[in-house]
């Protein structure tokens, strides 16, 4: 099919609300919403996923249902400007941390929160500007080859309209229990938020997490990458750990500074995953996210040479259509011009021009990239930090060459490995909600000036989020684990200092590259080789769930809906527990934590909490199959 035969759902010379007052106000305070509780959940598992279909919904649920609007492009117009919450969030939260770890370890200032908001401005902003030009090339003229699947995915349930007062109420009841559930367990603390169980005489440690949104996102992920993730944990846990704690006795290895004996009957595994078992995973994520690289070059190289020979014939197109009106280019031009020397002159990234000019073009590239491969294999195969992996090393080893090392040096590393994530993250979803708009008939012009609403609102407040955050736990720690940021400084050190125990981290690296020969996709494993296996198991519940309804013998619309309601009250739960995490950690800067914790009050024996864990999980899985499988459809009810 080629652009000149397609129709979309909104023919050009019709005219319908779009860029109004009531989608900017949605979509700001959804991109805020999904920024935030991905955030959250980022720095807890170490994975974000995707808003546009629940802000989609959620659009659709206020705009036709509570508003009695019947406005698919003003819908259109409110996931768009969501989506981009969760995009920058994720690209911040792989890196921005990295800056507080350092702080805290006494090697340079906190960055403060204008710091924080300009690099992810900078990043969002140059990711919305370098899709302008590839739109033409990659969405119109490419119609018939990428699927673009969220983009498309989000149309179908935008276009599935009579039904979004029901998706929408799935979406918020999943919003409501979720908290529900997340108050009772690490506000209320009325049940332990995990199980653990061993067996004596030998040091491994299996469990689970009782969490809704930590289960939610395996049944988004589906078993296969549950099961990826899980085998990585039980790897660690089950294996290495017991192996490290056998073999290592009474000895002190570094980086450890007590005999391995001691530290396990002080801290039991998790002492030992702690010191020893992190760098393992971290070796395993970095070769993970290095191979994903490497396996993409070809599709790399000739997707950003078949971007720039779309573009040769022009940049957009010549068409005046309402459909074919793209952000002017000489004001793009102008603005990326702009946003090169702001890199060079804010203080919080510390280039030259030169090294500004060297982050543009980085940029641009992995911008292309990145718009074309979510084209063709979906947001959630992106190897994104296996960009920023590529980057962080470049940039490190370029200023290292010039002398700029020490607080300086490093602080440098990881603002230009934050712009490139980013720029990398939003260039990704841009280009999924301008494919959603082109199968709708939307205006270009005016969903690129929705991601700019998007993507301001978003960088305002991810700084706030990250300093309550850190404020509240710390990074790093067993509530925020930062996985991808932890990473991303051992890199730098690494480079800069030398002094990373590379024992262990190549330990990883040979894992990772044996994963690979096995042909299991590295990097699930690596996260679950990393993340704690009673997160990973948790994950793995949801990903159970998901494989029960997959295996369902169900006629193929009916178990389909089945599939889809689960995914949208797992997106709302997910929602829900990210913002009650949020308001928690507000309760603990404040001291209310400890006024509401009613743990000591009850007092009650391990086993019999234990029990009681296991029954709220219980009661989160059937929450899971009220909302989707036991779920009656409006139309059946007629």
């Amino acid at each position: 099919m080629n652009d000149k035969e397609f129709k979309p759902y909104i023919p050009a010379e019709r005219v319908t609300p779009e860029l109004t007052v009531t989608s900017i106000v949605m979509g700001v305070i959804l991109a805020v919403v999904f920024g935030a509780a991905n955030a959250y959940l980022g720095l807890r598992v170490g994975m974000t996923v995707s808003a546009s279909i629940p802000a989609a919904v959620i659009s659709m649920g206020v705009i036709r249902v509570i508003m009695r609007k019947n406005s698919i492009l003003e819908s259109n117009l409110v996931q768009t400007i969501g989506s981009a919450g969760e995009s920058l969030a994720a690209g911040a939260i792989f890196t921005l941390p990295a800056l507080f770890l350092w702080a805290a370890e006494g090697k340079m200032d906190k960055p403060s929160i204008v710091e924080i908001t300009v690099i992810a401005l900078l990043g969002g902003l140059l990711g919305v500007a370098f899709m302008v030009p590839l739109r033409n090339a990659l969405i119109v003229k490419e119609h018939g080859t990428l699927p673009y699947p969220e983009g498309t995915a989000c149309a179908e349930v935008l276009l599935a309209g009579e039904e979004g007062g029901a998706n929408a109420s799935t979406v918020f009841a999943g919003l409501g229990i979720a908290a529900g559930f997340k108050f009772i367990i690490d506000g209320l603390k009325l049940v332990p938020s995990e199980v653990s169980f061993r067996v004596k005489g030998f040091a491994g440690e299996i469990g689970t997490q009782i969490y809704p949104a930590v289960m939610s996102v395996g049944y988004i992920c589906g078993p296969r990458i549950s099961s990826y993730m899980f085998a990585g944990g039980c790897i660690s846990w089950l294996v290495l750990i017991p192996l490290v704690v056998l073999f290592g006795a009474d000895a002190v290895l570094y980086p450890g500074t007590a005999p391995i004996g001691q530290m396990f009957a002080e801290g039991g595994a998790s002492a030992i995953w702690g010191s020893y078992i992190r760098y393992i995973g971290a070796g395993a994520l970095a070769a993970g996210g290095i191979i994903s690289l490497i396996k993409s070059l070809p599709l790399i190289v000739r997707t950003f040479r078949d971007a720039m020979k779309s573009m040769k014939g022009g940049v957009g197109s010549t068409s005046n259509a309402r459909t074919d009106q793209d952000m002017n280019m000489k004001f793009i031009l102008v603005s990326i011009l702009v946003l090169t020397l702001l890199v060079w002159l804010v203080p919080a990234i510390p280039v030259t021009i030169v090294g500004a000019i060297i982050v543009v073009i980085f940029g641009f590239f992995f911008a292309t990239v990145s718009s074309r491969m979510v084209g063709l294999v979906g947001s959630s195969n992106n190897p994104v930090s296996g960009m920023a992996i590529a980057t962080l090393l470049f940039a490190t080893i370029i200023l290292k060459i010039t002398g700029d090392v020490g607080a300086h040096g490093m602080q440098g590393a990881i603002a230009i490995g934050s712009i490139i994530c980013i720029v990398a993250a939003i260039s990704g979803d841009t280009s999924q909600d301008l494919k959603t708009g082109y199968l709708l008939g939307a205006t270009p012009k005016k969903q690129q000036i929705g991601e700019v609403f998007g993507v301001v609102s978003s960088a305002f407040a991810i700084g706030g989020v990250l300093y309550l955050l850190d404020a509240a736990w710390g990074y790093g720690s067993a509530e925020l684990g930062a996985p991808q940021a932890m990473l991303m400084k051992m890199i730098i050190e690494g480079v800069m200092d030398g002094n990373l125990p590379w024992a262990l981290v190549f330990t990883g690296v040979f894992l990772a590259i044996v994963i690979e020969v096995l042909g299991i996709p590295v990097l699930p494993f690596a996260i679950g080789v990393y993340l704690p296996v009673q997160l990973n198991a948790c994950i793995m519940v949801g990903g159970l769930v998901r494989l029960v309804f997959d295996k369902m013998n169900k006629e193929k619309k009916e178990k389909e809906r089945i599939i889809n309601d689960g995914i949208l009250y797992c997106s709302g739960m997910i929602a829900g527990e990210g913002l009650v995490g949020i308001l928690l950690a507000l309760f603990a800067i404040g001291g209310i934590d400890k006024m509401i914790d009613l743990s000591g009050m009850l007092n009650l024996s391990e086993g019999v909490a234990n029990v009681g864990s296991l029954v709220v999980f219980a009661l989160v899985i059937l929450t899971v199959l009220k909302f989707s499988l036991w779920r009656k459809p409006k139309k059946e009810s007629k």
